[in-house]
Formats: C-alpha cells, sequence, structure tokens
C-alpha cells in the first residue's frame, strides 16, 4: 500500500462523453447523429477548470479499445459482431485489445495512441495524475491484439481447447458445445446492422465474464464477454493452481507495464474481487518497480474481504461501495438514519484510511435523478461526509457537480438514472457546463452554479486541510445520541477532525426542516485535542456562506463543553476549535 500523499481526490469521466457537444441524442443514435467525445476535446481549458474543482486524479473511463459497432475496417481494426456487443458504442468492459485504445476516442484515427498520449501529458502539465481502467476478469468475445509487442503472446493462442480447464489455459471452455446468442437478446432493438443475425461462431463455447461455465448464457449474463483463468478451477472447488506461476498472470503483468511505461499514474481494477488475491500479491509490487507510486484501486462488494485485498493483495485503495455508500444512500432515502454512520467506522477500523468514498459512478445511479435523491442538494451532508470524515479518498463522477439526472433511454442503456456507458449520447446537464467547448460554465443554471461551487468548496477544503488530509477522528455523534438526545436528532451527525495544530468540528443535517442541534463534547475528547482551559470555536465553511452559533449556550456546564448551532435543510458546517 502507498504511503498517504495528501488528500486524493478522483473525477471519473466516460472519455467518450465528456467533451461531446452533440444534443441529438436518438436511442440507438449511431456515432454520425449522436456525436462521440474525443481525447482532443479534454483540453488544456477543461482539465485547468477541473483542478480549480478540486481535482488530484482524472480517470479516463473507456480508453482502451473494446467492441463498437462502428465500422473501422479501413484502418485495418475489424468489424465486431452486433451479436455480443451491448449498445452501438459497446461496454468499455468488454476488452476487445489490451495494447490498443478507442478509436471512437481519435480524431486521427491511425494516431490514436499518440492522441491518448498527449492527454496523458496535456493531464501531467495541469498538475493532475491519469488514471485508466484495468480489466483483468474478462475480455470481449472477439478478443485479438493486432497491436500488440512483437513480444507478446496473444490471449487463447496457446491454449488447449479441448480441456475445461487447465492452469496453462487462459480461458476456460465448454468442450464440444458452440456459444449460443441468447435467444431472447435484440442487439440495437429495430435497428440494422451489418453483423446482426443472431449467431456468434465460438467453438469450443467459453465460459462467461461472471462466471457462467455454459454455452447458453442469458441475456442478463455478461455474454458478451469471457472468462479469464488466474489458476481456479471453479468447477472443481475452486482449486488453486498457483505452484507455477500461471500464463495469464504473465501476461496481465506485461499489461500493466506496457500502460505504466506511457505515464498512466494509476488504475482502478474492474471487479478485482473475481481474480484471485495471490495474483495481486504478485502483480502490484513488480509494477510498483516500474513505477512506486502507481495506484491500484479495487473495485470490491465483500467487506468481508477488504483486509484480505489491501494487506495482502497489496492494494492501495478500495471502493466503500456496500458500507458507506450504501448507508449514506438509505440515510437520504429515509431508509436508516444517522446512527448507522457510526457502525460503518467502527467496522472499518484501521482501514479507513484506504477507502475510496464516492455517491456516484457509472454503475450507480445519479443523485439528481428520480430513482434516488431527485434533488441534488439532498446528497450535500453525504458529500460532506465523504470528503472529510477520514483522509482517503474522494470521487466525483463526471457530471454529479452540476446535478446530471441521467434521464432518457440512450438505446441498450434504458432510463434508470444512469448515465449509458453503452451508447453513442450527449449528457444535457454536463453539456451545460462544456458550453460548445469552452468549459465554463455559461449555459448553467443559477442553482446549477451554486451545486458546482459547492463541491469545489468542500473538495478543496478537504485537500487542504491538514486535519482532513492526515488528521485523527473522533465520532461525537454517539456521545451525543446517549447523553444528549434530547437535544440532538438521528438526522444530525457530528465528528471532530484534528492534528496537534488544527481542530476541526464537522456537522451535517440530513433533514429537509433546519434542525437545532446542542453538540456537546466530552472531556475525553478535548484532552485528545490537548484543550485543557479556554477555547473557542470559528466557522469556517457552511452551505449557505451563512452561520448563525450562539457560541455561549453550553459552555457554562462543568462536565462537557459544545455548541448550539441552527442547521439549515440539507445544509453543514465546519468549525475550528481554538
Amino acid at each position: 500500500m502507498k504511503e498517504k500523499e495528501g488528500k486524493i481526490v478522483v473525477y471519473q469521466l466516460i472519455t467518450r462523453l465528456f467533451g461531446n457537444t452533440n444534443t441529438t441524442n436518438i436511442p440507438y443514435g449511431t456515432i454520425e447523429e449522436n456525436g462521440v467525445g474525443k481525447f482532443n476535446d479534454i483540453t488544456d481549458k477543461a482539465l485547468t477548470e477541473l483542478k480549480k474543482l478540486g481535482i488530484s486524479h482524472v480517470w479516463y473511463t473507456g480508453v482502451i479499445e473494446h467492441a463498437v459497432l462502428t465500422d473501422y475496417t479501413e484502418f485495418g481494426i475489424p468489424l465486431d459482431d452486433a451479436d455480443v456487443v451491448k449498445g452501438r458504442a459497446g461496454s468499455p468492459y468488454a476488452i476487445k485489445d489490451y495494447y490498443d485504445v478507442n478509436p471512437d476516442l481519435a480524431e486521427n484515427v491511425p494516431e490514436r495512441i499518440k492522441e491518448f498520449q498527449d492527454l496523458v501529458d496535456r493531464t501531467h502539465k495541469n498538475e493532475m495524475k491519469v488514471l485508466i481502467d484495468f480489466v483483468p476478469n474478462h475480455v470481449a468475445r472477439a478478443y485479438q491484439s493486432d497491436q500488440k509487442p512483437d513480444s507478446v503472446i496473444d490471449l487463447g493462442s496457446a491454449d488447449d481447447t479441448s480441456q475445461s480447464f487447465s492452469p496453462t489455459n487462459n480461458f476456460y471452455y465448454i468442450p464440444d458445445q458452440s456459444f449460443q446468442v441468447p435467444t431472447d437478446y435484440l442487439p440495437l432493438g429495430e435497428y440494422d446492422f451489418p453483423t446482426k443475425n443472431g449467431r456468434f461462431d465460438e467453438f469450443p463455447a467459453k465460459a462467461t465474464g461472471n462466471d457462467q461455465f455454459t454455452e447458453t448464457p442469458t441475456k442478463d449474463d455478461w455474454f458478451e464477454t469471457v472468462k479469464l483463468n488466474y489458476g481456479v478451477d471453479y468447477q472443481n472447488n475452486r482449486n488453486e493452481h498457483f505452484d507455477s506461476v500461471p500464463d495469464t498472470w504473465q501476461r496481465m503483468l506485461e499489461i500493466l507495464s506496457y500502460w505504466t511505461e506511457k505515464g498512466v499514474d494509476g488504475f482502478r481494477c474492474d471487479m478485482a474481487q473475481m481474480v484471485p488475491v495471490p495474483f495481486w500479491a504478485w502483480v502490484i509490487p513488480k509494477i510498483k518497480e516500474i513505477n512506486p507510486d502507481i495506484l491500484f484501486i479495487a473495485e470490491i462488494y465483500e467487506a468481508d474481504r477488504y483486509r484480505d485485498y489491501l494487506f495482502t493483495g497489496k492494494f492501495d485503495y478500495l471502493y466503500d461501495k456496500v458500507e458507506l455508500y450504501d448507508t449514506l444512500r438509505h440515510i437520504i432515502e429515509g431508509k436508516a438514519n444517522t446512527d448507522h454512520i457510526t457502525d460503518i467506522w467502527q467496522r472499518q477500523e484501521g482501514i479507513t484510511q484506504y477507502m475510496l468514498r464516492f455517491l456516484e459512478n457509472h454503475d450507480e445511479q445519479r443523485v439528481a435523478s428520480p430513482f434516488f435523491a431527485g434533488d441534488p442538494f439532498k446528497v450535500i451532508p453525504a458529500l460532506v461526509i465523504s470528503a472529510t470524515m477520514h483522509t482517503g479518498p474522494m470521487m466525483i463522477y463526471f457530471g454529479e457537480e452540476v446535478g446530471e439526472p441521467g434521464a432518457g433511454v440512450a438505446g441498450f442503456s434504458q432510463d434508470d438514472g444512469r448515465t449509458t456507458h453503452f451508447d453513442y449520447w450527449g449528457v444535457p446537464e454536463h453539456q451545460k457546463w462544456v458550453n460548445d467547448g469552452k468549459f465554463d460554465g455559461g449555459q448553467l443554471s443559477d442553482d446549477q452554479k451554486r451545486l458546482r461551487s459547492i463541491h469545489s468548496d468542500v473538495l478543496n477544503f478537504a485537500k487542504s486541510h491538514p486535519a482532513i488530509t492526515e488528521g485523527d477522528f473522533y465520532d461525537l455523534h454517539y456521545y451525543n445520541r446517549t447523553d444528549n438526545y434530547q437535544g440532538y436528532s438521528d438526522k444530525v451527525y457530528c465528528y471532530l477532525r484534528y492534528t496537534d495544530d488544527e481542530k476541526l468540528l464537522v456537522i451535517v443535517n440530513f433533514d429537509s426542516a433546519p434542525q437545532i442541534a446542542n453538540v456537546k463534547i466530552p472531556e475525553d475528547a478535548f484532552s485528545k485535542l490537548g484543550i485543557k482551559d479556554s477555547y473557542k470555536f470559528s466557522a469556517l465553511m457552511n452551505k449557505s456562506g451563512s452561520s448563525q452559533v450562539d457560541r455561549n449556550a453550553l459552555q457554562n456546564q462543568s462536565d462537557v463543553a459544545g455548541l448550539q448551532i441552527e442547521l439549515e435543510p440539507y445544509g453543514f458546517e465546519v468549525f475550528s476549535i481554538q
């Protein structure tokens, strides 16, 4: 794991969507109809504005070449089969060539690798680092690398396809059976495409990416992908064959080395929990020999395996989806109260600094959508907690900061509150900030400008205050709920962040109504803060820029000290204690 380097703030963007200014948005529209963003659309101006927002790392999603339904055969790129591609633009996680980039993203297709390299250089020039996806668990059914280095052996080229499992194979097979496209899958709906015929020739069939060892996966499976073999015999009690380094491990090391040497600063590792921990423990140190500062972030949804992936697998950071994200969402939706937040940090004691917090990403529903909060301002308390409760990284998803709701049927992606990552599409509220490539927010409403300003305030505050970036945490909520419950609601949450030189009090309100909170700070907390006698509170940051604080309300009590404060609906306050 990496030594702390200050507060990391990641900005995830779908590269094909970020710079697209086309507003046509025809369901299942072609690249010509709906347009596509390019590497070159992510200009110095765009990157400067992301830096001002508080971003330290940009995660360019969908860079590596994946299956698409756009014809690039004139450039020597094979046409993909519509029956195993989801959406016209395809899933960024159905990798077609680990050593190439998506030709959709290039102005000049033969120069696509250079255009990506220029984006890496531009990002570094603007003092941010570059993350890309590493998709280790599965590849597109039509995987074949035509851009690999001469020294590289292509995946599956030396497999013994007569065997369901062999530790020397790269894939898993269903011997003597042909792959069958799900009978109820209609690629492109009623639209036509040259390779759309209900068939895909694959013999013998390969196991699917979501561990379905059958030649007849369903349309709800990851049927467009095939599972990679890391030496685990899933059909025989998951027996592990790691005595000799499996061939797939070597192939993945080559891929990670290739992108590291191109200046990539880190990898968001897709479905890392579906790949055995010993592989990560083997490969991550090898990549860190090339670049000791490189980051590995694991997408993982099994909380009981967090410590294994951190301390044995050697990941730097893990997704905190199933604990903090889910808890905050339930509070916002009225399905839980703030008492449950205390449960999270107690379960994560000793690893909180390695948890990546977020409120949106490409898999989750937009906070502004009616499927979640409906109003992005309702989520501000959760933003503050995610960014300031511990020292670990924070992530923002492009458009989140202006209230993008992810509305509309895009094609393969239906109207479900998510921005499509399968289709050619424009992202309407985000496009108002892009403002025809000016990246100045010129088309945003006043509320959207205010929302973006709050995000900027919170992210930059979290990055610039040592109490947040490296300080300790003290939960005041439990004390106030048990000893002070009559003056303190379960819609409020508060805590201290502190170093020897800086002490902060953070209070948030998840209620739609104002809350008057009598926040008491016990003697034990003041002892940890190193405050013995007099003290005062100074307001540093809040939702509206104003503060209503009676600083004397609780200071006459002998056993505790604190303050009384009126919190705005969905508001927050941060105080310095001096």
